[in-house]
């Protein structure tokens, strides 16, 4: 009887954030995009009249040497900056403020991140502290909590997945609790995000796997999740099918630069749902693993996703079957079931094509019920997922994760 008022609760909550989901007018990113596109950066900072820049880059990308024609724009526009490469793979607290040093005592004036979901993440956060000096990053936590426009701010993913450079949401890790948790507010939200297929092309196969699932999952349970619009649909459809007809391709050939694009453009997508419509348990459980033990946030959802799918049964049957449908899966005469399950068997041979293992190796027994409190209190009641897990049916979700 408890628990049915507990669900009863949680759903009002998120009727709630569906209307006001709804109400909200959420900003849309200026999209640059196209091979080389990175290099029309500089001019479009020229034309805002910047002259100081932070950029927050993954050290790999200095390395690879692909900026090279974009710092020496930065300097023919007479635009100075300041380099950042030291981000972590999940940003910590302490790495954030170590970036907002840098950016404070070079009296940088804009923000631009270069590389996954970790600088884009990270530079988000360090933005909305260098505008709300007053707010540490845990007052920051959940949503709604930045008072003060960031500074201008651009985006350059050089990973297909994440989604960040157009969502309203970073991620946070905690370093003394090992704890993940997630940072929103409208105003994260990148005035330009540059989409340049080149800056993906050296991305590893393991990389380019586990980011192309995450944008898999970001579709997918926002397309199953309650809160969806004709929007957020249209987005996650088209995202989904982009990715289960690019993502092996370039996967097994990292160089396809139109393979490539298309895999931004379909994170891109992505973004705009799970932004909107929110995302589901599998983020939650991810989150929570990711934390715990450092598990790169796009592998474990990969290896989550298809379990949580089969946990919700036939509450996803239907939406299931009008993916399976859209990307070309199945017909829309034959049973919705046997359809959601091709989706379902889909994603593992996905998964089982490039090499994703089907569990956690770090995962351990004794820490199945830590991780199952957090990922449900992460859940409940913000996410709209179409059916509500109880801790103990998240415990016995992850002892099917063990390895």
């Amino acid at each position: 009887m408890i628990w049915e008022l507990k669900k009863g609760y949680y759903r009002t909550i998120q009727a709630a954030a569906r209307v006001g989901t709804k109400i909200v007018k959420f900003k849309i990113p200026e999209l640059v995009s196209g091979a080389g596109s990175v290099n029309k950066l500089p001019d479009i900072m020229k034309e805002q009249r910047i002259d100081k820049v932070l950029i927050i880059v993954s050290r790999t990308i200095v390395k690879s040497g692909l900026l090279e024609d974009f710092f020496g724009k930065l300097k023919e526009n007479n635009i100075s900056y300041e380099i950042y490469d030291s981000v972590k793979p999940n940003p910590t607290i302490e790495n954030i403020e170590d970036c907002l040093k840098v950016y404070k005592n070079s009296n940088c004036e804009a923000i631009v991140a270069i590389g996954g979901g970790s600088p884009i993440d990270c530079a988000k956060v360090a933005a909305a502290r260098a505008t709300n000096s007053n707010l540490q990053i845990k007052d920051l936590r959940g949503f709604f909590k930045v008072k003060k426009p960031i500074p201008p701010f651009f985006a350059v993913p050089t990973t297909a997945g994440s989604g960040s450079e157009v969502t309203i949401a970073a991620v946070v890790t905690d370093s003394n609790t090992h704890e993940k948790y997630a940072i929103a507010d409208l105003k994260l939200v990148p005035d330009f995000a540059i989409l340049d297929p080149e800056l993906t092309v050296g991305v590893p196969q393991h990389l380019t796997a586990s980011t192309g699932m995450d944008a898999l999952t970001h579709a997918i349970e926002a397309y199953v999740g309650k809160n969806g619009t004709s929007y957020t649909n249209d987005k996650a459809l088209k995202a989904i099918k982009l990715i289960i007809d690019n993502l092996e391709n370039v996967y097994k050939d990292g160089t396809n630069i139109e393979g490539r694009n298309a895999m931004l453009v379909a994170s891109n997508y992505a973004g705009e749902a799970f932004t909107r419509a929110n995302v589901g348990y599998v983020h939650a459980i991810a989150h929570s693993i990711g934390g715990l033990y450092g598990v790169a946030h796009g592998l474990a959802n990969a290896i989550i996703l298809p379990k949580v799918l089969e946990y919700y049964g036939e509450s996803v049957y239907i939406k299931l079957s009008e993916i399976a449908i859209y990307a070309n899966l199945g017909d829309k005469n034959d049973d919705k079931k046997n359809l959601a399950l091709k989706l379902i068997g889909t994603i593992k041979d996905m998964n089982k094509n490039m090499n994703i293992p089907l569990g956690i190796k770090e995962l351990r027994q004794e820490d199945i019920p830590l991780i199952s409190q957090r990922a449900i209190k992460e859940g409940n009641p913000s996410y709209p997922v179409p059916k509500i897990m109880s801790v103990n049916e998240c415990e016995e979700l992850l002892k099917n994760l063990l390895l």
